[in-house]
């Protein structure tokens, strides 16, 4: 897939789903480190998680926002 001109939007979109998928991994492995018996372990995961969880709202809004305010630089052409 080529890439645009300017990949800000495309990128921040990427980062924040690789954001996402990595907090699904870690509270999987925390439900799997729970079940084990760790429950200290997993007590702490579950904290970590809900700053990604109570940040994620946010996140979301404030990419929709940089993406609808995003305009791609206009290149000049130089025999104007």
């Amino acid at each position: 897939m080529p890439l645009p001109d300017d990949p800000t939007p495309a990128l921040l979109h990427r980062l924040n789903e690789n954001i996402m998928a990595l907090g699904c991994a870690v509270e999987e492995i925390g439900i799997w480190i729970d079940q084990r018996g760790s429950t200290e372990v997993s007590n702490q995961i579950n904290e970590h998680l809900k700053v990604l969880e109570n940040n994620s709202d946010a996140i979301a809004e404030l990419l929709v926002d940089l993406i609808a305010r995003w305009k791609p630089e206009v290149e000049e052409d130089p025999e104007d």
